[in-house]
């Protein structure tokens, strides 16, 4: 499992971009967002830096926890 710090996510939209992103590179990885923490949790075969990439895509700062 991977964690991401995320900034700027606020709301349900925001989910869905960050999750949809990803799942469209990895149809098969399992996303957590927590808005609360700022932190997206990801179980995929994408690297850090390709999910670190997809999430920037949408909008939002990410580093690896």
């Amino acid at each position: 499992m991977q964690v991401f710090n995320v900034q700027g996510m606020t709301c349900a939209h925001c989910v869905r971009a960050v999750t949809n992103a990803i799942q469209e590179e990895d149809p098969a990885a399992q996303v957590q967002v927590d808005l609360a923490k700022g932190e997206v949790r990801v179980q995929s075969r994408l690297g850090a830096e390709q999910v670190t990439g997809l999430i920037e895509q949408e909008g939002y700062t990410a580093t690896p926890a």
